[in-house]
C-alpha cells in the first residue's frame, strides 16, 4: 500500500494522503477523566480536550510603566497573578494541555477600531490612547510593541499558542474559536485580567458557543472595584460556567 502522509495543523484533526487516495478517518484521541472541586458544583472534565486560556497579562495591564499605571491605576492585582498563573502554566504544559495567550495587539493604524473602542482608552481625546507612546516610546497595545507584549516574568511563550484580540472580547474577529475547534477542544480554564472585562466578554463569548467554562479564581483579578469582582463572580456561577482553584486543577493533573 502506497504512503500515506499526514495533513493537518492539529494531531487529532488531520487527513492522511496521497496521489490515490484521501483517508478521512482521525486518529482517536483517548479521553483523560478528572474530577475538580468547583462551584456551583462539582465537575468531571477530558484533559485531553482541555485548553488553558491566559487573557491580557501583559505590560500596558500589568507592569509598573505600562498603560494602565501611566493613568494612575493600581495594578497590584495584576502582578500578584504571576506566581498562580506561572504554576499553572508548568503544570498545562507538562500535561500537553494547550496554553492560548489572548492579549490586546492593535494595528498601527487602528482601522479596525471604531470611536466606541477607543473612547475607552482616551475619553477626552486629549489623553494617551490606544497607538499613543507612552514615557518609555512604546505605543500603547500596538502589536509587536513592548506594551502589548507579555510579562517577562513569565520567560518564553514562543512554544504556546497567541491569539490578538480587539476588543474586550477574544473571540471578537480573531482566530481563537477557529484554533480551539481545530483542536478538538471542548473545556476551558481561564485566567488573566481584568476580570470583570476582558476575562468575563471572553468567558461570556466561550458559554455562548457552547464551550464549557471555568475560572480559575486565584489567576484571576481586576483592578476595578471589589463589587465588580462580585458581581462577575456571581453571574460566572449563575450564568455561563463554573469557579475552580488552580491548586485544585494542578493536583488533579498531576494524578491523571
Amino acid at each position: 500500500m502506497a504512503v500515506m502522509h499526514p495533513l493537518g495543523s492539529a494531531p487529532h484533526n488531520q487527513w492522511r494522503v496521497n496521489e490515490a487516495a484521501v483517508d478521512f478517518v482521525r486518529t482517536p484521541r483517548v479521553p483523560r477523566p478528572v474530577a475538580i472541586p468547583a462551584t456551583p458544583q462539582h465537575i468531571r472534565l477530558d484533559l485531553a480536550r482541555t485548553a488553558l486560556v491566559i487573557v491580557d497579562m501583559q505590560n500596558d495591564f500589568c507592569h509598573a510603566d505600562g498603560w494602565l499605571a501611566s493613568i494612575g491605576v493600581d495594578v497590584s492585582p495584576g502582578q500578584r497573578l504571576i506566581a498562580p498563573i506561572h504554576a499553572m502554566l508548568a503544570e498545562a504544559r507538562n500535561a500537553n494541555i494547550p496554553v492560548v495567550w489572548v492579549n490586546w495587539g492593535n494595528r498601527p493604524d487602528l482601522l479596525n477600531l471604531g470611536p466606541s473602542t477607543l473612547h475607552v482608552y482616551n475619553a477626552s481625546g486629549t489623553g494617551t490612547g490606544l497607538g499613543n507612546p507612552l514615557a518609555n516610546g512604546a505605543p500603547v497595545l500596538q502589536a509587536g510593541s513592548w506594551a502589548a507584549a507579555i510579562l517577562e516574568e513569565f520567560g518564553d511563550t514562543a512554544g504556546d499558542i497567541h491569539v490578538a484580540k480587539f476588543s474586550m472580547s477574544g473571540f471578537w474577529e480573531t482566530h481563537l474559536d477557529a484554533i480551539l475547534r481545530n483542536l478538538g477542544v471542548t473545556t476551558l480554564l481561564f485566567a488573566g485580567v481584568n476580570l470583570d472585562q476582558c476575562v468575563l466578554c471572553t468567558f461570556q463569548d466561550a458559554s455562548f458557543r457552547g464551550y464549557d467554562c471555568v475560572l480559575l479564581e486565584d489567576c484571576s483579578a481586576t483592578t476595578s472595584p471589589g463589587f465588580c469582582a462580585e458581581a462577575t463572580l456571581y453571574n460566572i456561577r449563575q450564568c455561563f460556567g463554573f469557579v475552580a482553584a488552580s491548586p485544585d486543577v494542578i493536583d488533579a493533573v498531576k494524578q491523571a
